[in-house]
Formats: C-alpha cells, sequence, structure tokens
C-alpha cells in the first residue's frame, strides 16, 4: 500500500455519525456507529475489471477471493504483486497477472467487448451467469451438535457488527474446533464470503476439510462461490432461494439453512450430517 502522507487515505471501516433519537414521544441528539461503505475497483495490469461496494477492511483477501471466486486467477501465486490504491473516489486493488493468468483475462474481455446485434447473442450471457460448477466430492462428516456449536461461535468474532449490528460475516470452520479458522465482515455478503475465500486461499488452508458459516440467505452466487472454493458444507442463518438449493444438489454441497441454536435445516446431501454427538468441538 502506498505510504504517502499527501495521498488520500483508505477510509476507516466504520464511523460515527450523529442522528435525532425519537423515544417516548420527543427527540433528543444521539451518535450511531455505522459500517463505511467505499468503491472498491478490481484491476488486472492495470485495466479495469469491476468495481464493487464493499468494506475497507482485509482487502488484499477480497483481491484474491475475488479473483478465485471469478475464476481470473486458479491460485494466488498467479498474482505476482498486489497493491492497494487509495483514491478520492475509492480504492484501487491493482494486480499484476502472471503470463499465461493475464492471456486467458485478454481472451475473456474479448468475447464480451463486440456489440450485441441480436436477440439470441443474449444467450451467451445466461450461459456465463449459469456457468457449471465444479463438483464437491470431499467425504467431510460434520456432527448435527457441531452447526450449533459453530453459530454459538460466530458472533465473538464479528467485531464490526458488534459496533454496527449492519454487516454480514463469512466464517470457516473445522470439525473438532471450536473458533472459526477465520472470519471476515462486510456490507455486502458477497463480499463477505469472497474475503474469506481469499484469506484461506492466502493462508493455505484448504476448504475441502471444513463449512462455510454465513450470516445472510444463501443465493446462486454464493453457492457458485462456495463450490468453486471446494467447501462441502454451506450454513447460512437465513433461507435459500430455489435456485441455490438446486446448484448446491447439483455441485455436491450440503447446504445447511435456517439454522439456529435450536435447530437447522438440510436442503442437500444430508449425508454429511451425523447425530453423533461425540464428536462436538472442544470447549462446548
Amino acid at each position: 500500500m502506498k505510504d504517502d502522507a499527501s495521498s488520500p487515505a483508505v477510509p476507516a471501516p466504520l464511523q460515527r455519525v450523529g442522528a435525532a433519537m425519537w423515544r417516548g414521544g420527543a427527540l433528543t441528539p444521539s451518535h450511531r456507529a455505522l459500517p463505511e461503505e467505499t468503491p472498491v475497483a478490481m484491476s488486472y495490469d492495470r485495466a479495469s475489471f469491476a468495481v464493487m461496494m464493499a468494506t475497507p477492511t482485509d482487502l488484499e483477501d477480497f483481491a484474491v477471493g475475488f479473483s478465485l471466486s471469478e475464476g481470473i486467477i486458479a491460485t494466488p501465486d498467479e498474482i505476482t504483486r498486489l497493491e492497494l490504491v487509495a483514491l478520492d473516489q475509492g480504492v484501487e486493488c491493482r494486480m499484476a497477472l502472471r503470463a499465461q493468468a493475464r492471456a486467458a483475462l485478454d481472451e475473456r474481455r474479448r468475447q464480451f467487448a463486440g456489440p450485441v446485434g441480436c436477440g439470441l447473442c443474449g444467450l451467451e450471457h445466461l450461459r456465463q451467469a449459469l456457468r457449471p460448477l465444479p463438483p464437491v466430492t470431499a467425504p467431510l462428516r460434520l456432527a448435527a451438535g457441531e452447526v450449533a456449536a459453530m453459530l454459538a461461535h460466530m458472533a465473538p468474532g464479528q467485531v464490526l457488527n458488534r459496533q454496527t449490528r449492519a454487516v454480514h460475516a463469512a466464517a470457516f470452520f473445522q470439525p473438532g474446533q471450536a473458533a472459526p479458522v477465520l472470519l471476515r465482515e462486510d456490507v455486502g455478503r458477497h463480499n463477505a464470503l469472497d474475503k474469506l475465500v481469499g484469506g484461506l486461499a492466502r493462508l493455505g488452508v484448504r476448504a475441502d476439510t471444513g463449512a462455510v458459516l454465513l450470516t445472510s440467505r444463501v443465493s446462486i452466487e454464493l453457492i457458485e462461490k462456495t463450490a468453486r472454493l471446494g467447501a462441502p458444507v454451506l450454513i447460512a442463518i437465513s433461507v435459500p432461494t430455489a435456485l441455490a438449493v438446486r446448484a448446491a444438489d447439483q455441485a455436491g454441497i450440503t447446504l445447511i439453512a435456517v439454522a439456529r441454536d435450536d435447530g437447522f435445516e438440510i436442503f442437500t446431501h444430508p449425508e454429511r450430517i451425523t447425530q453423533d454427538e461425540s464428536a462436538r468441538p472442544r470447549g462446548i
């Protein structure tokens, strides 16, 4: 990251703002901690690729995870340089790619650069939106009691959410461990998962050894990111879409949703969940 006193700084992830609180029939001055949201641009070899609105934390993980989730790279070492550049308008994640990854990205850009001249041309874009997912075949087994234990250990790691009550979290747990291996937060649920993907890759943690837990509903994009990550179990506190269930089933992912401390619902591949309470994480 550039360290220049004259240059803009990466925004703080939390801001305190003034407000007027209406309680008991009267207005009183108040303050509230709010999560920051800033444009984050992903560029490869100085060519812009995408801009997301995100919480400006763990942006190196975000850049690597986004690149993996989008199929721009297959492994983190295909990024030869990563620099965060704070600009007046937001933050740019500038990445340099190895030759093979750069050539594949250039070809991908060419495929979508031409004008759409007929109605059928849009079919290519639809195929890209619902491209086949890699199969997830890891033989992981998870005790039912561990799911509730994982939920209980999410809150302590959600530092930004405790202060704002306004951000999502994505965490990775391994069986037999009470605390998450890694947890990332963001105002966007997709961003939180990308940050987790990048963080795990940078740490060298194999995703087939554990489960992803999300504090959100489950849409198709989250299933796609989980499949490309290779995690065999995805747990969410809210409901999935019907398309997400079909995609999880086809990809071989065990999808658990509506997860609460008193139970959960298994939508796909229930064979990975056992009733063996002896496998609960240590310290629970």
